[in-house]
């Protein structure tokens, strides 16, 4: 019964979250599978931040605080609706006669064996590994859940560096959400991790084919989903019970909110009938802004690769402003695009920053006594790098014949490029946080104070794995799909305003 009432705060927080800032768009089935994906995710960010600013104000009324929690979003969900009620946005709606064909029902059943095999895989591996596969499940994330909710007054203990390879810096999302829900039952059920771990990795395909489907129909959005339920890795990660599944996730919403979000004012710029008024449309919505800046917040509180990847992201949404493209057509535009991203991240960033200086020691790739500069004037680095880069691109996924990017590379030049108009600025600005965020990973390869080699060998495929879901995602935007309409500007042209 308190497992279920855990379950149940925890999902509703996540609902009302997303909620607040997801506008009030036409009832579709992809809007409400992206919603509910997207809520799981939220709602275990909320539930570990809560936990742990519970534990840093020395109070064991976890329950007490949850409702109250709850209850504030509550009012915030309630007050919203009230002064929204007159403003209504119109999302594409499902193109389900590309699902009649031949090729639609082939597509179809591809999917249904992919989501089966998937699922039967994901449960034998749960069955097999109930305490996670592999050290990082054993001695950082279950290891720390568990000094979380078992240490009691002394729970700081497990943040030295004196427990070996364990990354007492590493982030606490996981971690804290295990104990969260341990608190509830009273005992550190083995359970917990893996049902996490399990909801992350399918919560992952069904935002997946949420955000295609939105933006390409179901079909594309079918087969998006196939070629991630089909990388061996993504289901073996993801019921690891590490956090390189969970990482994806939110940056896959991260980056698929802000192209919904450029796909819409860029269809309302397309319909207003002066500057001002594009304006006036563009900054009429701030809230999935201000749930991707969230999203990648929770990013960098799951591990500090998801601190790279946000300031990868502000970094990208900064260019892109700046180039005075279609979103921002003054700087004052701009601002009132960043703001949203920047302040919803702001709570995560100073749990982190509070986190690193006053509990966590300093962090093992930046804390090697000798300067890692003259490591940047070594060509053979560089070289050495690249050619993992050029192999991890082939065999990241552990695929049995041919590798999934090397299909898709294929099938790419074979389609051809479509080109859409509406979520353009979403692709480049998605594509050059994701190339940002590569390269900040080929910046810590080059100053590592480890053997690079052991350290390419043992890290780099999880962290095209964390990109993977994302780049899927962006290539099913950019590919040529013959029977897929660019939906969003299709449906306003028919469709009545509500406004």
């Amino acid at each position: 019964m308190m497992s279920l009432l855990a379950a149940l705060l925890c999902l509703a927080c996540g609902f009302l979250l997303v909620c607040l800032g997801w506008p009030q768009l036409r009832p579709t089935f992809s809007d409400y599978l992206f919603i509910a994906s997207l809520s799981v995710g939220v709602g275990l960010g909320v539930f570990s931040m809560v936990f742990f600013l519970s534990l840093l104000l020395d109070t064991a009324r976890f329950l007490l605080v949850d409702f109250v929690v709850l209850a504030l979003f509550l009012i915030a969900f309630f007050g919203m609706r009230i002064q929204r009620a007159a403003v209504s946005l119109v999302m594409p709606v499902e193109q389900i006669s590309e699902m009649r064909t031949w090729y639609g029902r082939l597509v179809m059943t591809g999917f249904a064996i992919a989501l089966g095999c998937a699922l039967y895989a994901a449960a034998m591996r749960l069955w097999a590994y109930p305490h996670g596969d592999g050290w990082d499940a054993f001695s950082i994330w279950n290891l720390r859940a568990r000094f979380l909710f078992l240490g009691g007054a002394h729970w700081r203990d497990g943040f030295t560096a004196s427990l070996p390879w364990s990354h007492p810096d590493y982030p606490l999302l996981l971690p804290a959400a295990i104990a969260h829900f341990w608190v509830y039952l009273g005992h550190d059920a083995p359970a917990v991790p893996a049902v996490i771990g399990f909801l992350f990795t399918f919560s992952t395909v069904a935002l997946l084919f949420a955000a295609l489907s939105l933006f390409r129909g179901r079909t594309p959005a079918m087969l998006g989903a196939i070629a991630l339920l089909a990388t061996p890795s993504f289901i073996e990660q993801g019921t690891s019970q590490y956090a390189d599944v969970p990482l994806s996730f939110f940056i896959l919403a991260s980056i698929a909110l802000l192209c919904i979000h450029d796909g819409l004012a860029q269809s309302e710029l397309a319909r207003s009938d002066s500057p001002q008024e594009d304006r006036k449309q563009t900054a009429r919505g701030p809230g999935l802004l201000a749930l991707a800046g969230l999203a990648a917040g929770f990013a960098a509180w799951t591990k500090n690769e998801g601190l790279l990847f946000l300031c990868a992201m502000l970094l990208a949404r900064l260019v892109t402003v700046a180039r005075c493209g279609p979103l921002g057509r003054d700087w004052f535009s701009g601002v009132r695009q960043i703001a949203p991203l920047a302040l919803a991240a702001v709570p995560a960033l100073l749990l982190i920053a509070g986190f690193k200086h006053f509990i966590a020691p300093p962090g093992d790739l930046f804390s090697a006594s000798a300067s890692p500069l003259h490591k940047l004037l070594e060509p053979a680095r560089y070289w050495a790098i690249l050619q993992w880069y050029v192999k991890g691109f082939f065999r990241f996924g552990r695929w049995l014949l041919l590798p999934g990017s090397l299909l898709l590379v294929g099938y790419y030049f074979a389609a051809g490029k479509e080109k859409y108009a509406e979520p353009q600025a979403g692709i480049r600005m998605s594509s050059l946080a994701l190339a940002l965020t590569l390269a900040g990973y080929f910046a810590v390869y080059l100053v590592t104070p480890y053997d690079i080699f052991w350290h390419l060998r043992f890290s780099l495929t999880r962290l095209f794995l964390q990109l993977w879901p994302s780049s899927i995602f962006l290539f099913f935007l950019l590919v040529k799909w013959s029977e897929a309409k660019d939906s969003l500007a299709e449906l306003r042209r028919n469709a009545p305003d509500h406004a």
